[in-house]
Formats: C-alpha cells, structure tokens, sequence
C-alpha cells in the first residue's frame, strides 16, 4: 500500500508538472507597441528576426503603455469562432514587468487629473501630491507612479508653462520626447574654432555650382554642376558638403552628433545636430570656397548612369537658388533680376537631363510615388508667432535635386561593399501581407476599388495610377501609406521598396543626419587607408537611429498637429459658426473619423452632435461639419 500510494503521488506530481509546463508554454515575457486607438502588439524577448508579432486587443491590454515589458497569455482560437483559426496570434496581457517610460507631459485638467499630450497613454490620468503652483491648463511634467490597480498614477515634478502658448507648446514636445536642446554659447564658441583636417583634393573651382533650396533653409549641405562630356553624355556633379573634416569619430561633437542623431526641425523652433556656428562654417554659401565630397556620374541619352566617380573636392557656389524661384522658371520662364547668366543657361540643360534620369528610373526601377502633399504650420521662430498653413506637394524643382541625391547615394551604397567597408543602408521591407489584405478589404468595401498585389511595385503603381483625381484619392494614398512598412536603417544592403534598391546608403545629407556622418568618416578613413568602424559598432549606430528617427517624427507630428489644432481654434474665436468640409476616414459605433484635408488633421465627430444615423455614412464621402464638433485627438 506505501508503494502504491508513493506511485500514485509521484503520478499526480508528473501530471501537475505536465499541466504546468503546458500553462507556462503560453506565457510570454517582451515588449508592447501601443497604438493611439488602444490596441498593441506584442514582441517576445526570444523572437526570431523576421517573426510575427501578437495582436493584443485593446481590451485586453490592461494598463500596459506603450513600449512597456510585459507578460502574456496567448489566447487560444475559439470554438465558436472559425474565423479565429485563420488569424494570427493573440494575446491578453497578465502583469506589466517594467515599465517604458519614468515621466510623461500632460495638460492639468479640474481636481486631480491631466491630460497627456502623447496619444499612445490614456486619455485621462489621476495624480496625487502638491501642485507645485500648477493651475488648470498648464503643461506639467508627471513623474510616472503605478496604482494599486496596476493604472498609470503620477506626481507633478515642474510646471513648464501655459498650454496653447507657443513656446510653452514646444517645450512641451520637447519634454515629452526627450529632445536635446540647442547647443550652448561655450559649444558653439568650441565648434567655430574647429580647424578642418587634410585629405587629398581636387581643385573644382571652376565648376558652375549651385545650391537648391527652400527659401527658408538652414544649412547648404548639397550643390551641383553639370558640363558636357566628349561622347554627348553628360557630367552631373554631386557636391556634399566635407563634414568628416570636421568631426571625427569619437570626438566630443562626433558624441553630441550620435546622440541627437538628426536636425529637429519643430514648427517654428530648430534643434539642430551640429552646433549652429559650426553648420555655418561647413555649409556651401554662395561665393566662398568649401570643402566637398563629390559624387560625379556620368548619364548617357537615355538617362542612365554608365560610370562615376567619388572624390574629395573644393568648391565654390556660384548661386544660391531656392525651389519657389526654380520652379516658377521652368514652369513659366520667370528669371529673378538677381539671377546670373550663366544660372539661366545651365537650369535647362539640368533639368533635361534630370527628366531622362527619372524616366530611366522609372522604367528600370519601378518606384513608388505617392504624391501626398506635406501641410506644415510656418511660425515665425523670431517673434513666436503662427503665420499660417502651408500645403505643399513635390515639384520638379524639389525632383530635380532628389534625383540627384538618389543617384549619388546608390553610387556610395553600391561602393561600400565592393571595396570590403561596413555601411550604413536605407531599408524599406516589402509590405506586410495582413496589412496589405487589410487595406485591399477596405478598398472593395468602402471604395468597390480592386486593389491586386500590391506587395508587387508594378501592381501597386498601377493601383495608384489608376485613382481618378477626386478629394478621396489623398486619403486612398494615405491608407496605401499606412499599410506600408516603415523605412529604417541597417548595416544590411535589403531591399528599398518604395524606391525599388537594394545598397542604398544615406550619403548626402551629413549635416543633419548622424547616419550620412558616419557613412562620411567610412569613406574619409577608407581614403586614407585608416581603420574603418566595425560593422558592430555601425549596427548599433543604425538601431539607435531608427529609433530616434521615430521619437523625432513623433515629436514633430505632435507640434505641427497642436499648432493646427490651435489655428482652427482661433477661427473658431473669430468666427463660432465657421464649418469645415471634411472627408469621412473611418466609421464607428457612435461615431466616426473625419479628415480635414486644408489643415491635414484627423477629428472625431461624435453620434450624438452628429444628429443622424452614423451607419449611413461612408469611408471617403464629404460631409460639412460645424466646427464645435470637431474632438482632435491631440487634445481630448
């Protein structure tokens, strides 16, 4: 009886070790991506690359926030539900292990809650302890706490300023996405003292060089020139500017680069990579020598590049040229009184040549162009004040400088792996296969629109060649965009699908991006015959940048959107009854999404102040609305 007693405990033993291993096999430790709509995806710590993420539904997901590391359950299909055995996987969080963030920026609301400006946290948090003078309305920063629930809490750390002013509006991002500020008067003294270091150069002096710009530009960190050559092909010169003469690797402002990683360029407020007393110095100003690494490529008849070269140069910029004046000239023939004669003999022949370029690239590489206008707020830096909204779309004056950027950072991205040195590469993933159904779903429900393949570059330009040029196609193209992977960088030289490469660095822009910098000191050491970075030290540059790149999108959303928001309030102010053509986005419960196209803001319009029945709407119809219905997700 002792034996079979001792037999049947070391049985239930084995059974509850069994039933526990198998519970356990569905737990899972990683980090959550939240979304503004409140849903999540889940990453495991052990995924493998190229894996797929789990869906968290937004019920499910607790109080986790965005970037937090998490515990999860899987969820199993269920029985009653088909349709669960063809989805992917998901899951429903079970205990929040470390949390993304230590602080968030808020709006202090009535008793004792805020408002936080990041649309990823909840709408509204609770908050205990002094005020620390804070009055309803202020932008205050909140020292994260967790609540006995698990809910986000937090105590107020400092004031920042007024809510709706437009500096304390940019302070706000800025603490809110952990900008770094301008640099200080003793750096930028220490950066202007920066004596260049020598490398053998071409004297290019003589070249007919120009900068093309917007009017309002910052820094000149590209020109170009054109000359014939003997065959009938012809010499297009990409000079950028020598940045590696003047950062090492390592060095203290090489480190301050790293960190920033990119020039911030807020609505009416610039937080720029390099020091602004050293940009200055680096950049291409008109008459004045500079140091140039040049890309020179030589294009047949057909637009193609049959060979180039790269050297270090010295340069003189015979004109500065902005794109408003450019393209107001080959559009209508208009020359500036300022402009020299030799400017008006040498656009044409560029411009030529560039149109040849695109079209070759066109055909051969089949890119994808969604032509969606950028609609930025222009403040005025000065006197801290808002001027209006500016809608813009890519011209051939802004294509007549990209096509040139495009070529010579192809020419730099495929160099890099011939001659055995580690890159940095601009990659764009082929689109993700849900979220391509996704969108082909909506399109015949919404828009009764065959979308086809468009994981296929040929396909998809088709698709977007074929949208008739109504007030719905912007918001086609932007759905087309969000269901787009998100570009970023890699020490790999993978696939650019939007641009249809593969090896295509970021070469071209050193002054305001830390990637290009360090594609520039590659390069500068290779010249050299120095000792290169190792493709574990790029690696690690690569990721960091990514990141970043998204904080700095994200922060820079966040300002353009609050300063549009405030625009519309003001012509509320001025006229309470003003109403606002919008382009239904996305249809709800109890309510539904609209676009407002002149100010490139999404709002909420809810069931009830809408009066009719939401269910009659439809995605891309265009409805007038009154003004004080508009609910903006940036400011619940």
């Amino acid at each position: 009886m002792k034996k079979s007693r001792k037999i049947r405990l070391r049985r239930i033993a084995r059974r509850a070790a069994e039933r526990r291993q198998e519970r356990e096999s569905f737990l899972l430790d990683g980090k959550i991506s939240i979304t503004p709509a409140g849903y999540g995806f889940f990453t495991p710590d052990d995924a493998q690359e190229g894996a797929e993420d789990i869906f968290i539904p937004a019920k499910f997901a607790g109080f986790a926030l965005d970037g937090d590391r998490v515990q999860i359950k899987l969820l199993p299909p269920r029985k009653d539900h088909p349709e669960d055995l063809e989805r992917g996987p998901v899951g429903k969080v079970l205990e929040i292990l470390e949390r993304s963030r230590k602080s968030f920026v808020g709006e202090l609301l009535t008793g004792s809650f805020v408002s936080p400006l990041n649309t990823r946290l909840p709408e509204v948090v609770s908050i205990s302890g002094s005020r620390k003078g804070a009055v309803r309305g202020d932008w205050v920063k909140i020292n994260c706490e967790t609540g006995r629930g698990g809910e986000l809490t937090g105590r107020i750390m400092e004031v920042i300023g007024k809510a709706g002013d437009i500096s304390s509006d940019l302070d706000a991002v800025m603490a809110e996405f952990e900008l770094k500020g301008r640099y200080s008067a003793d750096e930028e003294k220490a950066s202007a003292a920066i004596i260049p270091a020598e490398i053998p150069r071409s004297d290019e002096r003589e070249l007919f060089v120009l900068t093309i710009d917007p009017f309002d530009a910052k820094d000149f960190d590209d020109a170009l020139s054109i000359v014939p050559d003997a065959d009938g092909s012809w010499i297009v010169g990409i000079h950028i500017a020598d940045v590696a003469a003047y950062i090492r690797p390592r060095d203290k402002f090489d480190k301050a680069a790293g960190e920033r990683a990119f020039s911030c360029y807020l609505p009416g407020r610039t937080l720029p990579m390099l020091p602004a007393n050293l940009t200055a110095k680096i950049s291409m100003q008109q008459g004045a020598d500079s140091l140039a690494h040049s890309v020179f490529l030589k294009i047949d008849a057909d637009g193609r590049v049959v060979s180039g070269e790269r050297r270090h140069t010295l340069v003189k910029v015979a004109q500065r040229l902005d794109y408003d004046e450019v393209q107001n000239f080959l559009d209508n023939g208009v020359v500036p009184e300022h402009w020299q004669k030799k400017t008006v003999e040498t656009l044409p022949v560029l411009a030529k040549v560039i149109r040849q370029m695109r079209k070759y690239r066109e055909q051969s590489e089949e890119f994808i162009d969604l032509p969606l206008p950028e609609v930025r707020v222009i403040c005025d830096e000065k006197n801290n004040t808002v001027s209006g909204i500016e809608k813009r779309f890519s011209r051939e004056a802004e294509q007549l400088v990209e096509e040139c950027m495009l070529a010579a950072n192809q020419f730099v991205g495929k160099e890099l792996p011939q001659r055995s040195v580690s890159g940095i590469y601009r990659v764009h993933p082929e689109p993700d296969p849900e979220k391509t159904a996704e969108f082909s779903d909506t399109m015949s429900e919404a828009f009764k629109l065959s979308v086809g393949d468009i994981s296929n570059r040929r396909c998809c330009r088709e698709f977007i060649a074929s949208l008739p040029e109504t007030p719905v196609k912007p918001l086609i193209l932007g759905l087309l965009l969000r269901s787009m992977s998100r570009a970023s960088y890699s020490i790999k030289g993978d696939i650019h699908f939007a641009l249809g490469k593969t090896f295509y660095a970021h070469f071209t822009s050193p002054i305001r991006r830390y990637t290009d910098l360090t594609v520039h000191q590659q390069l500068w050491n290779l010249d050299l015959n120095q000792r290169t970075r190792s493709a574990g030290a790029l690696e690690r540059i690569a990721e960091y940048c990514s990141d970043m790149e998204e904080t700095i999108d994200g922060a820079c959303f966040a300002a353009n959107d609050r300063l549009k928001i405030r625009i519309v309030e003001q012509e509320l102010a001025a006229d309470p009854g003003k109403r606002f053509e919008c382009t239904v986005s996305r249809v709800l419960n109890y309510g539904f999404q609209v676009e407002l196209p002149e100010y490139g803001l999404f709002a909420y319009i809810d069931g009830g102040d809408w009066g009719k029945p939401v269910s009659l709407l439809h995605i891309g119809e265009t409805v007038t609305v009154r003004g004080h219905w508009l609910k903006f997700q940036n400011k619940r």
